[in-house]
């Protein structure tokens, strides 16, 4: 049976008066973090036939090289929300952007394909950290009623990160047999504004709360909302920490927990479905007849649609919730990605292809993509949050590896048609698990939504 919250606490009257230039100073830096997600993820779109060439590569070998950055993120996301439950969330961040600095260059510079392979799979790492603390980050940093577009902010950020990359391959297309180098060395000018960034930020008042450090935490929250706020923060907070008394993974499998666990780690897995249409956006063009530097130059719109339409959901989550947008955004995108897989089995001409894909990406960006990372975000109980986190980031990652790696092997054995529909088939399984069990956190503190889905399941 679904899980309904409604909004009554008081965080979501608004009455406190949010210090806002602190806040999204703050969220604008961590959320450089999600650039350099979807930055190191979409580049590789306009590199794959380069590098392929380079290093001589079957499609086998060339799914593992663009799917083997999920293995890292994996690693990254299973170690990192435990590492962030003990040295914190700004700690593991500043990691994430000093690999994402190194490994771009790395890859861009490797000489052998397992030396490519190595510097892809620490990239991932970073990723993996990036993608996992910077949600929690800006979750714990964030008043309840804004928290919503806040992390939803962080989303948009992924996809001005995935439009970076398209743009920057489209640049450099033209600079020489380098040029896919060049394309993958990019990444590491956001990842040095990233890592300066970061010492312009607090730690979380939570993790700070978590270690008993209170007069920090209190500090931190004053400049969040005033002396007000940080009072009744730091209560609801401390009651949170209190209700167990020490840090016990095993609180992780409790039966009433582990539910929450496992619906984090479902959502995290079902939004991955889709991911070649970003990861492999010009190959896809140019198999419905787009030439190589229009391929580009449609990758730049669809990073585009991206953005754009990561803008719908920053202004509805708050208002729609959760929970309805997931509804939509799983339906609609399946049967849009139905509609593609029969224009491909139709042969359809090209513009039909492009028009259903161009309209999957931006009910992606709208819904699923944003909305997964709230959710995640806010559906654990602050004590395992970190751990917890790495559960269904892994998940994520592990999906993302199964879809993105699998894609050249799927579309030469099964074809075009049947691969999309196989996709249309797991969104439509999707739609019925939120309808059974995901809950809707709309305008919820992190520590209301915590006793009441602990107390409901």
């Amino acid at each position: 049976m679904a899980l309904v919250l409604t909004a009554t606490d008081a965080f979501a009257s608004g009455d406190f008066a949010y210090n806002k230039a602190y806040i999204y100073r703050i969220n604008a830096i961590a959320a450089l973090g999600g650039i350099l997600f979807g930055f190191d993820t979409a580049i590789i779109s306009g590199t794959i036939h380069f590098f392929s060439q380079h290093f001589q590569l079957n499609d086998l070998q060339t799914g593992w090289a663009v799917g083997c950055i999920s293995v890292g993120a994996a690693i990254g996301a299973l170690v990192s929300g435990r590492l962030s439950d003990l040295v914190g969330r700004k700690r593991m961040l500043l990691v994430s952007a000093f690999l994402f600095a190194i490994t771009g260059v790395g890859t861009g510079w490797a000489t052998t394909f397992p030396v490519f392979v190595a510097f892809r799979i620490a990239s991932g790492i970073a990723i993996g950290c990036a993608a996992l603390v910077c949600p929690i980050y800006i979750a714990e940093m964030a008043p309840a009623p804004w928290r919503g577009r806040l992390v939803s902010f962080y989303q948009l950020a992924v996809t001005l990160g995935v439009l970076l990359a398209y743009l920057s391959n489209y640049l450099l297309l033209y600079t020489g047999d380098d040029n896919w180098r060049w394309m993958f060395s990019s990444q590491s000018v956001p990842a040095l504004l990233f890592f300066l960034g970061l010492f312009f930020v607090s730690e979380s008042p939570r993790w700070l709360m978590s270690k008993n450090r209170e007069k920090e935490a209190r500090m931190v929250l004053t400049q969040i909302g005033g002396s007000a706020y940080a009072e009744a923060e730091s209560k609801t907070i401390r009651a949170s920490f209190s209700a167990i008394r020490k840090e016990d993974l095993r609180f992780l499998f409790r039966k009433d927990v582990f539910v929450i666990v496992l619906i984090g780690i479902v959502v995290a897995f079902f939004s991955q479905i889709g991911g070649p249409l970003v990861a492999y956006a010009p190959e896809v063009f140019k198999q419905v007849g787009i030439a190589e530097d229009s391929a580009f130059l449609q990758s730049v719109l669809l990073g585009i649609i991206l953005c754009v339409f990561t803008f719908v959901a920053i202004a509805t989550i708050d208002k729609v919730g959760r929970k309805k947008l997931l509804l939509v955004g799983s339906a609609l995108l399946s049967a849009d990605i139905l509609a593609l897989a029969f224009a491909f089995y139709f042969q359809l001409p090209g513009f039909w292809a492009l028009l259903f894909i161009l309209l999957f990406i931006a009910g992606y960006a709208a819904t699923i993509g944003p909305v997964t990372w709230v959710i995640l975000s806010e559906i654990f109980p602050n004590r395992i949050r970190g751990s917890a986190m790495s559960l269904a980031t892994l998940s994520l990652w592990m999906a993302n590896f199964v879809v993105i790696g699998s894609f050249p092997v799927m579309k030469s054995q099964f074809g075009m048609p049947l691969t999309f529909g196989i996709y249309a088939v797991l969104l439509l399984i999707y739609f019925v698990f939120i309808v059974i069990t995901v809950p809707e956190t709309k305008g919820k503190s992190l520590e209301e939504i915590e006793r009441l889905l602990i107390r409901k399941t």
